[in-house]
């Protein structure tokens, strides 16, 4: 094979990951890292030169500016062409509009009072603002954190996505260029950064979202440690503007709810009620050509202006359409979630970004399974909440079905654009068909059927405001989910590796032998199950739960455990006078896999992927023929949104069907473990 081509200053092939440029006088490629040029400055640059013909024909041609109300700062300013959102232009004049006041539909509230009860009861249907951060449960750095900081934590060669405002175009640098873009006084254009999640950097230690948004969060309360799909990372976000910088009108993707706090500095929010007129006019501006020349807050009856200053917190609901201004230079922290009471909104939001072909990368990572994910837990929570013979509110109800409308349509969507996004584990049509029995017995008459309706203690609303019961239901079932998560991932952090015990190697052993016994007649071996002597078999359990066992390998052979053995072997009446033919699997290469096991830190033997043969068993405590583990294939981050970033070391699907079915090793005694594999090769016709 010839061998790639070369290019660059470092004479590497070419890379797809690395930004280059062209010299258009020997026509060579060259990384803009080896050249010191930015790929934000080479948009600026008419006639290139790289260091080897700049010498005999001077530095590069820089292009001509003609204007500074359009992208294409090129363009002849002829008058006729309209102002683009994000020029130096279209900044002075936004300043300078006049816009109704957010207080008219803003509600400040305490932190301590910013809870998932007055939510539920309330509504979050409405931008809250606070200001007394007390109980809200929001932790981050002090307001003397800089951005020089956020580089120590982070890492001055972390690739980054910037926007370059005046052209409403992004570009990738490295922190450590932007922070020195950030710091110097002279500025040429203005960048802005609002797309730099922190969740997997050590300055996550230093910031814990509010309270309301973990309690409330689809990924935190519903996504599965053991999903297929890595785990959506959406909740920390460093947000890094200079002076000037906007990002036009837009919904957060999926119509997430967000939280913003301006650590230092000063944000401005253009705020627009998302009602169903107001939706249809966004999405044909987004849908126009002409979108950078027409501000959206002049299509809408209002568009409300929010000055969000230091020290305060912003949370902004689902659906709300908005623009930023950064008025001053600012840093400010913030984080996105789906949440239950708003599940129509968020799913129309989504239907509309498919609609305008939004790209992947932008979009919510795995939208629809967490939505099958919900489906799951939210039937669950149906059915609770019917036990307790109390009707669930209003919301949640609307939202169910909201919810099965879109899973029906995925599904259907499936047959002719297979794009899954159906976790495994879950049997689409049967979820969706007992969501529709909990959804048509909750809509029967108290007098039509059998379903009792408890009202005691409910208000005449009861859908909105629920009843005492209700919430408390809700509550329950909330806290017993994070509960059972907390506690197995504690149980997974204290189990410490372990090397094979006396217990595994004899019932290791066992097995072995069961094999070598597959080449005798059936007959004879079932007249050697027949010989059973009970005090064999008494001095074998007791031999078997002693603790101090003590056996040593010679050549990968048990030799001074004789008596054990025998005693163990006799209880099942299992002892051979002959030697049968030596199996294929032999006691060495089993040993083999056991040291390699234990060199491995786990308890059971590791296949050719790496699983873990004791996590693979059936519930009778056999390997499932079918137990084949799959990982989520980790996809590159989106350049300016929420990444579909690798789950850290992602974890096999394991089997549902017999999760909480089956003891864990070192659970179950010596006599029972041996006891149930005796047993059911006494009563299998073939042996396993």
């Amino acid at each position: 094979m010839a061998a790639a081509p070369l290019y660059c200053v470092c004479r590497q092939p070419y890379d797809v990951s690395r930004f280059m440029i062209e010299c258009d006088i020997c026509k060579d490629w060259f990384h803009g890292s080896c050249v010191q040029v930015e790929e934000h400055h080479a948009v600026d640059i008419d006639v290139y030169h790289c260091p080897n013909c700049d010498v005999k024909h001077g530095p590069s041609l820089m292009k001509r500016r003609n204007n500074c109300h359009r992208h294409d700062y090129t363009e002849p300013d002829d008058g006729t062409q309209p102002v683009q959102a994000g020029t130096s232009k279209f900044v002075k004049e936004l300043q300078n509009r006049t816009f109704p006041s957010a207080e008219d539909i803003l509600i400040r509230m305490k932190g301590e009072q910013v809870t998932t009860r007055f939510l539920e009861r309330h509504g979050f249907n409405y931008p809250i603002a606070v200001t007394e951060m007390e109980g809200l449960g929001l932790k981050l750095p002090p307001s003397t954190f800089s951005i020089r900081d956020v580089e120590q934590y982070v890492g001055g060669d972390k690739v980054i996505d910037v926007i370059d405002v005046a052209r409403q175009a992004d570009s990738k640098m490295k922190l450590g260029a932007f922070v020195k873009y950030f710091t110097n006084p002279h500025r040429p254009k203005v960048l802005n950064l609002i797309s730099l999640e922190f969740s997997d950097t050590k300055m996550a230690e230093l910031v814990e979202v509010p309270i309301v948004a973990q309690k409330m969060s689809w990924v935190e309360n519903y996504w599965p440690d053991d999903s297929f799909f890595p785990k959506p990372f959406v909740q920390k976000y460093c947000l890094m503007g200079v002076k000037d910088s906007y990002t036009d009108f837009h919904i957060d993707f999926g119509g997430t709810s967000v939280w913003y706090h301006v650590l230092w500095g000063e944000k401005i929010f253009y705020l627009i009620e998302p009602t169903s007129t107001n939706l249809a006019l966004y999405e044909a501006w987004s849908s126009s050509p002409n979108q950078s020349e027409v501000f959206f807050g002049d299509k809408v009856e209002k568009c409300y202006k929010c000055v969000v200053s230091q020290g305060t917190t912003l949370l902004i609901p689902t659906g709300w359409i908005h623009g930023v201004l950064t008025s001053q230079d600012c840093m400010a922290f913030g984080g996105n979630f789906l949440h239950n009471l708003n599940i129509g909104m968020q799913l129309r939001c989504y239907e509309m970004e498919r609609r305008l072909k939004t790209p992947d990368l932008f979009k919510f990572p795995y939208f629809e399974a967490i939505c099958w994910y919900v489906a799951k837990n939210l039937l669950e929570m149906l059915k609770e909440l019917r036990e307790d013979n109390c009707p669930p509110p209003t919301y949640l109800v609307d939202g169910v079905k909201a919810l099965i409308s879109a899973l029906k349509t995925w599904l259907k969507r499936e047959a002719t654009q297979p794009t899954s996004e159906v976790p495994d584990h879950i049997r689409p049509n049967h979820l969706i068909k007992e969501l529709t029995k909990e959804i048509r017995y909750l809509e029967e008459e108290p007098g039509s059927g059998n379903r009792p309706v408890k009202t005691q203690g409910c208000g005449a609303s009861s859908g909105t405001n629920g009843c005492p019961a209700t919430r408390s239901a809700l509550e329950r079932f909330c806290q017993a989910r994070r509960a059972r998560r907390a506690a197995r991932r504690l149980r997974e952090q204290q189990q410490a590796p372990k090397v094979p015990t006396n217990l595994d190697i004899l019932e290791q052993h066992t097995r072995e032998v069961l094999k070598r016994l597959e080449v005798g007649p059936l007959e004879e071996v079932h007249g050697k199950l027949n010989k059973v002597s009970t005090a064999s078999a008494a001095a074998a359990a007791e031999s078997l739960e002693d603790n101090h066992l003590r056996l040593t390998m010679v050549n990968g052979r048990i030799i001074s455990t004789e008596e054990a053995i025998q005693g163990m072997l006799s209880m099942a009446g299992l002892l051979c006078t002959s030697k049968p033919e030596r199996p294929a699997s032999t006691p060495e290469s089993w040993w083999s896999n056991s040291s390699q096991c234990a060199r491995q830190g786990g308890g059971g033997t590791m296949d050719s992927q790496g699983n873990s043969s004791s996590e693979a068993w059936d519930n009778q405590g056999f390997p499932s023929p079918e137990a084949g583990y799959q990982y989520g294939d980790p996809s590159m981050s989106p350049p300016l949104h929420p990444s579909k970033r690798h789950a850290p070391n992602p974890p096999p699907i394991s089997n549902q069907a017999t999760k909480g079915k089956r003891p864990k090793k070192g659970m179950a005694t010596a006599k029972q473990r041996l006891g149930k594999i005796l047993k059911l090769n006494r009563h299998s016709h073939v042996f396993v």
